[in-house]
């Protein structure tokens, strides 16, 4: 794992341990980064780009309204996220107030996985 990485990784674990849920923290390796579940739902996705977490909708304009913050690019030539927000590096440093954005993270309804298209 990237050194990028791993600081994305304890900067996160700081945050869970923050709020009290470091045991419910888990971490799988995805696309070149890590995919960050807390109790067993996606909240987070760390890139070599940064940490996006995955909000509700009116979560997402309050964060993007930070300077620095951007919807998350999984690839070049990708369409931006329309759930993943990437944070600004101050703020993932910042263990308290990561922690408040963590909790909405893990606050936001699930959202339904595609559905198939049918023959």
């Amino acid at each position: 794992m990237s050194a990028a990485l791993e600081a994305l990784r304890r900067d996160l674990d700081d945050a869970a341990t923050h709020l009290g849920l470091a045991h419910d923290l888990r971490f799988h390796p995805m696309f070149g980064g890590l995919m960050a579940y807390m109790a067993e739902r996606p909240c987070a996705w760390l890139t070599e780009r940064g940490l996006a977490l995955k909000l509700a909708p009116g979560d997402q304009a309050a964060l993007l309204a930070m300077a620095g913050a951007s919807r998350l690019v999984a690839k070049p030539g990708a369409a931006p996220s329309r759930q993943y927000i990437l944070l600004p590096p101050s703020l993932t440093r910042d263990t308290p107030v990561f922690a408040e954005w963590l909790a909405r993270s893990m606050a936001a309804p699930p959202t339904k996985p595609a559905s198939k298209r049918r023959r």
